[in-house]
């Protein structure tokens, strides 16, 4: 088994779960169905091809929260092209300023697959809607002979420059991590957003148990720091006389 780690980073990210009419909501984190759905793209997978999106969907999916970001809200409104009549008024929220860490695991070939379609991607790219594309390249690595709980922990801290500097004086940085429980694992909560089809006729999704967890990372920058200290040695006026006799 591997694990294929991605740096989900851009100035807005939309990972909706539900939507009514014109409210287009957003979870606090990526979904699997989003991210399956990117992965799906950067394949080149068509939207009707069910039996190839049902072993994307058989990968455990996790994300670690490396900065959570802020939800913001747009308000839309618009015309219809010809008739020049109002449409619905449109309201969508975003997380703005989010990096998050994303992993799937799964066979080896299939982990290869996406790894390289992410280097070469067929369709671009985004964060959960087309507006919003990331701002640093989405692959990250591949872990082999990990599981994706050891994956996520692991992983380097991937935050942006200004928000590690806000925690400048902490050495160790705690972040949640949402990951798919085993069949078997209690305390799990569950959200729907395991993909079933994304065919635009009848898009499914079915529940998926998430457990909340902390890992603990190091701060990248404040390790750099302590490596980079030089301890001078104690000074002895009387040591060169001693090496003397």
């Amino acid at each position: 088994m591997s694990v294929l780690t991605l740096r989900l980073d851009g100035p807005l990210q939309a990972w909706g779960a539900s939507a009514r009419f014109a409210r287009r909501t957003t979870e606090s984190a990526p979904t699997k169905s989003g991210v399956i759905g990117m992965l799906a793209a950067a394949c080149g997978m068509d939207r009707d091809d069910d039996a190839e999106l049902a072993r994307l969907a058989a990968l455990r999916f996790g994300v670690r929260l490396d900065q959570p970001g802020s939800r913001v809200r747009d308000y839309q409104t618009a015309r219809h092209q010809v008739t020049e009549a109002s449409m619905p008024v449109s309201e969508r929220y975003y997380l703005a300023d989010a990096v998050f860490v994303a992993a799937v695991e799964g066979e080896d070939e299939l982990v290869d697959t996406l790894d390289a379609a992410l280097r070469a991607p067929v369709h671009a790219p985004f964060l959960g809607r087309r507006s919003c594309p990331p701002a640093r390249p989405v692959r990250l690595g591949v872990h082999r002979g990990s599981d994706l709980a050891q994956a996520l922990r692991n992983e380097p801290w991937q935050a942006a420059p200004w928000y590690r500097k806000e925690h400048a004086r902490q050495p160790t940085i705690h972040l949640t991590v949402l990951r798919e429980a085993h069949p078997d694992e209690e305390g799990a909560d569950l959200l729907r957003d395991q993909p079933l089809s994304f065919a635009a006729e009848h898009r499914r999704h079915a529940l998926r148990p998430v457990v909340t967890e902390t890992v603990e990372v190091p701060h990248p920058d404040v390790q750099a720091v302590a490596e980079a200290t030089v301890r001078v040695p104690e000074h002895d006026p009387l040591g060169a006389l001693e090496e003397s006799n």
